[in-house]
């Protein structure tokens, strides 16, 4: 039995991002399980629901079987929480959190309180600011001012800062405010620079008053929350604009449309819906949360052989095994919300009201590559309609199997479905990013377009590798026009639309997601949507060169085709990007700039030696400071290691030594080291050390921000080190934006979580 488990079929880059992000490991951080083991574990603990339900032990066992064959096959995979969490002391399943955020103190700090308990379990946070009183407004209580939403959301985003979730995934917010609240443009602009709310996608709640004035470039109301009287007019296009700039500019705000949103609130009667979870596929109640999972359709499709000479295989939708993916998957889903360990009472109590699950789909673009369909075609968008409508169908007919079984949810009643459908679970479809879960399952993220042809991906020890797509990668191969120059030539785009070696169809079928025009995007968000309880999280990727015309085109579109919401993104617009497939620009000459002469080396100089245990060794390294208090030079000593480690650390102390001298900001050289890995990554006091310079850098950080020396107090340094968009800051990879988020297909990592 553990022999024929331990044979999952696994890619080198799936079999990495699971040992780096998901396997169990111990106290020393060695993994200790296997990729079988891991989903072994998930199925038995999801499966040991059904014994709740009366069901004997044989019966959970075949449910067990069934639910390991599901996600080994890869056929369907939870979301990320659930595999790290099912069967283990923590046992957080649920990604998608919304807590309330009222206008007074307690709730506020409440709020924040409970974002960290969330934050530390695995998952990810989203928070509706309508409610707080605009800046400048009133304090009751204490005859003071308001400080005003934006001000309170930097407390939440130094709050995530602080907590590491688990070392396993990064603490994720939204942050929503309505586009009638006072302070609506200065939230449109609260991201302009990188260095602020960096733990926050934030999103415009606009409603359909707002749309209707920017239709016929009328007014419209500001309305103070706390005494819910207008507070002002503006113009709607002044707003809109705004927006339309600020997301041209780095891809933020995106917009949610809030009146549709609650238009499809199953439960109306139990208040409005005032946010999203981190990528804005969740709408949810204060409170809520929801499990989520994506069917692989690269694997719902099947042979047919048409009968000539060369025997072309021809693929078509495998619809039987849709329905039975999608009953299974309705399944896992539900007895997920029964063996979840919720962080807080009232997230237990109101997620099981309402029972609401989000089954989706990934590798979306594969299933169109095996079909000859090209993504931006009409063609696919009329299937996209009809997968989506049968998922959706089938999806809610498992539940209401379900509900025969087990009941209804508790708060039926109060739903849209009462009198109508017995159904088990309020919602039944979402389409959530699933960047790290399609590299493990290796196909497509979410319903997005191939991100890349080919591309290149670090592995460690600074050697790159030539990754091709594997549908591609045998077409090539069968039309005899294979060679890795070719290979590496593709790479440098990601494209072969403009290749003239490939036939005009296989340019067609083999589109990425720059080639594919944002009211494609557009079309295909809208046609899965058509069909989805929730929302559809998914980036409209834009060229550099696009305009804010294009943009605006794209959100006019977006809310006349019934989207609930819309991310986009720029190439290139955020400021430091580097570009994952493409070449760099040559540079234009530098003037000729005055010398810059380190300063001279005192003769007695004073600072202090840390010892960091890394996977080379004990690492000390000593800090000594100017006459101003300042980091001026670094030395380094890696203990018995000897040879070219020691002599590389040696070579890192000098040229940060340099660096410092030559008034360097400290903090711009930590930037620099911090995150870079080796193959001996090693754990050490709370923290997981990469490297050798990692562990150096965390030394500079931990020296110049020392709290005896930070002068504000707070903790953080003044310049965090933060991801910076396009280049992962884990393995310095590219990172790709799909699925309403940002992910390196290298390593795993995701902005979101």
């Amino acid at each position: 039995m553990e022999k024929a488990e331990s044979a999952v079929d696994l890619s080198p880059n799936a079999a990495t991002v699971l040992e780096k992000r998901y396997l169990k490991k111990n106290e020393e951080g060695r993994v200790i399980e296997t990729p079988s083991d891991l989903f072994r574990r998930v199925a038995r603990h999801v499966a040991s629901a059904d014994a709740l339900y009366g069901k004997p032990d044989i019966w959970v066992q075949q449910i067990e079987q069934e639910f390991y064959e599901l996600m080994t096959s890869f056929a369907f995979l939870p979301n990320s929480p659930t595999l790290m969490n099912a069967g283990r002391r923590l046992g957080q399943l649920s990604a998608c959190f919304v807590l309330p955020v009222d206008d007074s103190m307690e709730s506020i700090f409440d709020a924040v309180k409970y974002a960290a308990i969330i934050h530390k379990s695995g998952g990810g946070t989203g928070f509706g600011f309508s409610k707080l009183r605009p800046k400048g407004d009133v304090v009751g209580s204490t005859k003071g001012i308001s400080s005003g939403p934006i001000s309170f959301m930097t407390v939440f985003d130094t709050a995530t800062e602080a907590v590491k979730q688990g070392g396993t995934r990064r603490g994720a917010n939204m942050g929503i405010l309505r586009v009638d609240h006072p302070d609506i443009l200065d939230f449109i602009t609260c991201k302009d620079h990188n260095s602020r709310l960096n733990n926050f996608n934030i999103s415009v709640g606009l409603t359909e008053a707002f749309m209707k004035a920017v239709e016929e470039d009328g007014e419209y109301e500001l309305l103070n929350p706390r005494t819910n009287k207008v507070a002002g007019r503006i113009r709607a296009r002044q707003a809109f604009d705004k927006i339309i700039g600020q997301a041209w500019k780095n891809g933020e705000p995106g917009i949610v449309f809030l009146d549709r949103i609650n238009a499809s609130n199953p439960t109306p009667a139990l208040g409005e819906i005032e946010s999203t979870n981190p990528c804005g596929e969740q709408p949810l109640m204060p409170y809520e949360s929801c499990n989520l999972g994506s069917i692989n359709l690269a694997k719902m499709v099947k042979i047919r052989e048409q009968g000539t000479e060369n025997r072309t295989q021809i693929y078509e939708v495998d619809w039987q095994k849709l329905k039975d993916t999608a009953w299974k998957a309705v399944h896992f889903l539900d007895n997920v919300i029964d063996v979840n360990k919720y962080p807080l009472h009232l997230i237990d109590e109101t997620t099981k009201s309402n029972r609401k699950i989000g089954l989706g789909v990934m590798g979306w673009a594969d299933m169109l590559i095996q079909l000859r369909i090209p993504y931006g075609s009409e063609d696919a968008i009329k299937l996209a309609e009809r997968l989506m409508g049968f998922i959706q169908t089938e999806s809610r007919l498992a539940s209401c199997a379900l509900a025969e079984e087990r009941g209804v949810f508790p708060n039926y009643e109060n739903s849209i479905y009462n009198g109508e459908m017995a159904v088990r679970n309020a919602t039944v479809t979402t389409i959530a990013p699933t960047g790290t879960l399609s590299i493990i399952a290796g196909c497509s993220s979410g319903i997005e377009p191939l991100f890349a042809v080919s591309f290149v991906r670090n592995v460690m020890e600074g050697t790159k590798m030539i990754e091709v797509n594997p549908h591609f990668e045998k077409e090539a191969k069968d039309a005899g026009f294979w060679s890795r120059e070719l290979m590496e030539r593709v790479a440098e785009t990601g494209s072969i639309t403009h290749f003239n070696e490939f036939s005009e169809e296989m340019r067609n079928i083999f589109v990425t997601a720059h080639d594919i025009s944002p009211i494609d995007h557009i079309k295909m968000q809208a046609a899965f949507q058509k069909y989805v309880d929730n929302a559809v999280s998914k980036t409209v990727n834009f060229a550099h060169e696009a305009t804010t015309k294009d943009v605006e085109e794209a959100y006019i579109l977006a809310h006349k085709l019934g989207c609930k919401g819309v991310t986009v993104y720029r190439d290139g617009s955020r400021e430091e990007q580097v570009l994952s497939t493409k070449k760099a620009e040559d540079k234009p000459k530098q003037e000729t700039r005055a010398r810059i002469v380190p300063k001279k080396r005192p003769a007695v100089i004073k600072g202090t030696t840390r010892l960091i245990k890394t996977g080379c060794g004990h690492l000390y390294v000593t800090i000594n400071e100017d006459e101003n208090g300042k980091p001026f030079e670094v030395f380094t000593n890696i203990g018995k290691a000897g040879g070219c480690v020691a002599s590389q650390a040696e070579a890192i102390g000098r040229l940060i030594s340099l660096g410092l001298r030559a008034d360097i900001e400290p903090d711009e050289i930590v930037k620099q080291l911090k995150g870079i890995s080796c193959h001996q990554p090693e754990w050490y006091e709370g923290g997981r050390v990469l490297s050798c310079s990692d562990a150096i850098a965390n030394a500079i950080e931990k020296y110049s921000h020392h709290p005896e020396k930070e002068e504000k107090g707070n903790g953080k340094s003044k310049h965090s080190v933060v991801m910076q968009i396009g280049a992962c800051p884990e393995c310095g990879g590219a990172v790709e934006h799909e699925g309403g988020c940002a992910v390196c297909h290298s390593c795993g990592f995701t902005k979101c979580g």
